[in-house]
């Protein structure tokens, strides 16, 4: 059964990348890149973020975000954003559900906020300095959540 799917839509940084795919082998679950990366996969920051567990990363590649949407056809659709109006724990994850981050810089884009208004999330940050969260650091307090939900809740 798969618990639920990691996708990182455009990632700029081979550091996060390699940490999330590091968690990713650590929970047992998919890691979805869509393209363009601001990196090559073979970087030696990407492996060296994921260790030696690289090579066990369960990763898919997509062109784009049609190809995604073709390809995988995801039904339960969770978008992470620091613009987002609701909170991580309104969330209601399921098993084989996708967990959507965007691009280190930019985030996810517009027409996402458009066309899945009723999907996006955020992570609370109470400090008025902090502009954003670390992605891999996100990435992974969201695995976790969506974890907690699905396996533990009702234990």
């Amino acid at each position: 059964m798969s618990r639920f799917k990691i996708v990182l839509h455009k990632p700029l940084i081979p550091g996060n990348t390699g940490t999330i795919g590091r968690t990713c082998v650590a929970l047992d679950l998919d890691l979805i890149l869509i393209k363009p990366y601001g990196f090559d996969l073979n970087e030696k920051e990407v492996r060296r973020a994921g260790l030696d567990y690289w090579k066990y990363v369960k990763l898919k590649e997509f062109e784009n975000w049609s190809d995604f949407l073709q390809q995988e056809n995801p039904h339960n659709i969770f978008f992470f954003s620091k613009l987002a109006k609701k909170n991580i724990y309104e969330a209601n994850f399921t098993p084989n559900c996708y967990l959507v981050f965007g691009s280190e810089t930019t985030g996810l884009p517009n027409s996402f906020y458009n066309d899945y208004p009723e999907s996006f999330y955020k992570l609370p940050m109470y400090s008025d300095v902090i502009r954003s969260l670390n992605l891999a650091n996100a990435t992974t307090a969201v695995a976790y959540e969506a974890l907690r939900q699905i396996e533990f809740q009702n234990q």
